[in-house]
């Protein structure tokens, strides 16, 4: 399936800012994205498999790195503790990474208890508009909470725990205890709650499969980790996860395992719980897409494109009001989210 191979960034608008600001995800930090750029040395980041992992270890002087670290542990602060500083002393930027694959070329640090030698990641990237209402709309209208920061033009990112996708469909899909009903039930309401906010290119690499023990079984859930292309692409096919050739295991396990009616069930129930959400949050929702209604986010070709295709779907000309790919994403929540709406196959 064609796609942007590279969505150009976009900034920050005043009015953005503002709502970052008003919701507590503004913050003033001693680590800029700029500063990591600044590395010395860099060498492939090789698996426990000895496969390549497309990050580079870098490295840093002396100097700077003591500099870097303690501030990078205030960052680790400020995300986990709402900036109580006394646990950082027994706190260590152990490792930094560094990924030119994706538009955001994150850096991932690695941040190591001391006492116990427990670690945990943060990622430092640029801000990009795009990723932020994504990850904001995931925080509203997904069962996902998301912890991020915003530095002037440097976002900070929580790590999102999971299997990479591609790793699951690869190694753990066929596997016996594998209750394949259950993450079958999950990829479709997955792909329901991404067509529903227009989250598109979740190929496999862009989502995880969260896993946990319950008292007789495992639970899974579906987790979006990419929100690059929030409501960019102009194909509606593109914010459907089943569409991209490999998701295909799953989706052929998802028709073989579930009866077109037990979709329908499902899409249904994932669709109230959004709503439920929506409701719950109807201001902070509303005064976000205020501002993305606002904010140029897509080429015009694509805002046209996929109002055609939005309308064709949902058989309306309901659509041809929208200017803005904001436009479209409140448009399409109502008409998705609204009472006695119902899923189809299309």
């Amino acid at each position: 399936m064609d796609i942007s191979r590279k969505k150009p960034a976009y900034p920050l608008t005043p009015a953005l800012r503002e709502y970052l600001r008003a919701y507590d995800r503004a913050v003033d930090l001693p680590v800029a994205y700029a500063d990591l750029r600044r590395y010395s040395n860099a060498f492939p980041l090789i698996d426990r498999t000895g496969k390549d992992t497309l990050w580079q270890t870098v490295y840093f002087e002396g100097p700077e790195m003591q500099e870097l670290g303690t501030g990078l542990t205030e960052v680790y602060a400020q995300l986990k503790t709402a900036g109580d500083l006394s646990f950082t002393k027994h706190l260590v930027a152990d490792r930094i990474d560094y990924c030119e694959f994706g538009n955001s070329q994150p850096f991932r640090v690695r941040i190591v208890n001391r006492f116990n030698d427990n670690y945990d990641y943060f990622y430092v990237k640029q801000a990009d508009a795009s990723r932020l209402y994504g990850l904001e709309l995931e925080h509203l209208l997904s069962p996902n909470s998301i912890n991020f920061l915003v530095s002037g033009d440097t976002l900070i990112e929580e790590h999102i725990v999971g299997i990479p996708g591609d790793d699951f469909i690869a190694r753990h899909l066929t596997r016996p205890h594998l209750n394949q009903v259950r993450i079958a039930k999950e990829f479709v309401k997955f792909n329901e709650r991404c067509f529903v906010r227009l989250l598109g290119d979740m190929r496999a690499y862009n989502y995880v499969i969260a896993v946990t023990p319950d008292f007789e079984d495992e639970q899974y859930r579906v987790r979006a980790i990419d929100f690059d292309q929030q409501s960019y692409e102009g194909r509606r096919s593109m914010y459907l996860p089943r569409s991209f050739k490999d998701n295909a295991p799953v989706v052929e396990m998802c028709a073989h395992l579930l009866k077109p009616e037990t979709v329908r069930q499902y899409q249904t129930e994932e669709r109230a719980l959004m709503a439920g959400r929506a409701r719950a949050e109807r201001h902070r929702l509303k005064a976000l897409l205020d501002v993305m209604r606002a904010h140029e986010l897509a080429p015009p070709d694509k805002v046209a494109q996929l109002k055609a295709e939005l309308n064709r779907y949902h058989h309306t000309r309901a659509f041809d009001g929208c200017d803005s790919m904001g436009d479209l994403v409140r448009l399409h929540l109502w008409v998705m989210l609204a009472p006695g709406a119902q899923p189809t196959a299309g």
